[in-house]
């Protein structure tokens, strides 16, 4: 059997590795558009924060290992263009522009994401960047050594842009995040939000929500964003409102569609043609709350998938139960994390959503260095689900909401939730941990 794969990254090369793994003889090809294969995109803004260090230091396996230890027939500088499904082929060029066709008898789509480009004037201009890839990574951090900029402007105010305030922050420039719809982190509560906003603040950040952009134009070497009244200069300017399925070769080659534009998989990642597959950022997932279709792209969803993707093609049967969403970040100290529907989401897909904020401690009282921890947890007043937390603070928050997580993974309601057994020991958490006591206020809300 010939398995070919689109795409280099986490789901691509986590579906050949374990191909490999399950089948030696298997012919296995990969073909990757760009040079990099197997990298730790999510670290890409930490490694912009130190000029030190080099984006290769995020490559996890090099395309070399994948061939010579693995036997993986990964093609690098290999773009993609056309899937024939009829004549079970792919087609494109290679980076020097060689036309090149392969055929497949399982194909896996990886293609990944695509980060949005706001429709901006200006957005072409030199020192203008979006952030995904390593390339991307490279190029900002080239620039920000042989302009030594000063002064930054983040078009967006989610996951990357924060994360990038930070790191241009650690580098010593000022930073400016602007969007045009008020609130920042939509997604999260007002009253969670608030504490990173004030961080943000207190670092010298300038926090401009509700500002519409209406250009980007350079004055020399100097950059200045116009929104209206407000006038924010830059040496760099970094887009980072999100990303978008990259889909285009699965609808062209009239595979089903789904939420965002993202291809339709089923619970094995098989698309609407039973001989391909897709998985990763591309591809859409079932939410393990709604029961619903859902694109939420992350990185252990990616890899996890593309294991599922390889066992499938090897004759096993694999079905993933979906995501639930969960995912943390940190911007300074402040960390924020996320599992399941937010109040908003959670109505939104048919609940009758009770909320509850609580404020606790991330250590017990009397132990040195307990800080602020602050709870939204949300239930089903029909049936007493448990649909969702968020959490925010700087101590001991991030792996705390992984607890939630297996609950909604579970189904379970808030008043099993709120009797499960939780570690307890002072430089951990107080008697209560603060999903507890979260949970102990949402039983008594449904309740009443």
């Amino acid at each position: 059997m010939r398995f070919v794969i689109i795409g280099g990254d986490a789901a691509g090369m986590s579906a050949a590795s374990r191909a490999r793994r399950n089948d030696p003889g298997m012919e296995i090809i990969v073909l990757e558009q760009g040079r990099d294969v197997s990298y730790s995109a999510c670290n890409i803004p930490y490694n912009i924060a130190d000029p030190r260090r080099e984006m290769e230091d995020l490559v996890v396996r090099s395309a070399r290992a994948f061939r010579e230890k693995q036997g993986i027939d990964l093609r690098t500088g290999h773009r993609v263009e056309h899937i024939d499904r009829a004549g079970k082929t792919v087609a494109g060029r290679t980076a020097g522009g060689e036309p090149f066709t392969v055929a497949y008898d399982r194909l896996l789509i990886a293609t990944g994401a695509d980060p949005i480009k706001p429709p901006i004037e200006g957005m072409d201009l030199s020192g203008v960047f979006v952030v995904k890839n390593l390339e991307h990574g490279r190029r900002i951090k080239t620039f920000l050594r042989d302009r030594q900029a000063k002064r930054a402007v983040i078009v967006g105010m989610g996951y990357i842009a924060l994360e990038m305030a930070e790191a241009l922050s650690e580098r010593g420039l000022a930073v400016d995040l602007i969007k045009p719809r008020a609130g920042l982190l939509p997604w999260l509560d007002p009253a969670l939000s608030q504490p990173v906003r004030e961080l943000l603040v207190a670092r010298g950040v300038g926090v401009h929500d509700g500002y519409p952009i209406e250009r980007i134009i350079a004055e020399g070497e100097q950059l200045r964003v116009i929104a209206g009244e407000l006038r924010l200069e830059a040496d760099v300017v970094i887009a980072a409102i999100g990303v978008t399925p990259n889909a285009s070769l699965a609808r062209e080659a009239g595979l089903d569609v789904s939420v965002g534009g993202s291809i339709a998989v089923d619970r094995g990642l098989r698309t609407s043609d039973s001989a391909i597959y897709a998985a990763g950022d591309c591809a859409d997932s079932y939410h393990i709350v709604t029961g619903e279709k859902t694109w939420i792209p992350l990185a252990l969803r990616a890899n996890r998938a593309g294991w599922a993707v390889a066992d499938n093609v090897c004759g096993q049967q694999v079905e993933l139960p979906g995501v639930a969403g969960t995912a943390v970040f940190k911007v300074f100290a402040m960390q924020v994390a996320r599992t399941g529907l937010n109040e908003a989401e959670a109505r939104g897909a048919g609940f009758d959503p009770v909320r509850v904020q609580i404020r606790s401690k991330s250590r017990a009282g009397i132990y040195p260095g307990a800080q602020p921890v602050y709870v939204s947890m949300v239930g089903d007043r029909a049936s007493g689900r448990l649909l969702g937390a968020q959490m925010t603070g700087i101590d001991q928050v991030a792996h705390r909401i992984n607890a939630v997580a297996v609950a909604l993974l579970a189904g379970m309601g808030v008043a099993e939730f709120s009797q499960s057994d939780l570690a307890y020991a002072p430089p951990f958490g107080p008697t209560w941990d603060p999903l507890l006591t979260a949970a102990n206020q949402l039983v008594k809300q449904l309740k009443g």
